[in-house]
């Protein structure tokens, strides 16, 4: 092998792994690029989603307080009959 031909080889095995830096670049940017994408799609769903959970919850809370409140009730009336046994 002459002298000129090894330097030949040399300068292509740079631009081989040039050329290989740029392809892995470029395909973490795709995958990166197509990641994003699938969670900017989902993400009016996510939103629906969390207003339907703040109205669910906004119900059940209302639930919980008309359960805590004491209903009005008339006071027992005052008989003469003692309490029957049990």
């Amino acid at each position: 092998m002459s002298p000129q031909l090894g330097h030949l080889i040399r300068e292509d095995r740079d631009v081989n792994g040039a050329t290989l830096a740029i392809l892995a670049i470029a395909g973490l940017a795709s995958i990166s690029l197509f990641a994003l994408k699938g969670v900017l799609d989902q993400l009016p769903d996510v939103i629906d989603s969390a207003g339907k959970v703040r109205d669910a919850l906004e119900r059940f809370k209302q639930k919980q307080d008309e359960a805590a409140k004491p209903e009005e009730q008339e006071p027992p009336a005052e008989s003469d009959e003692p309490p029957m046994a049990a």
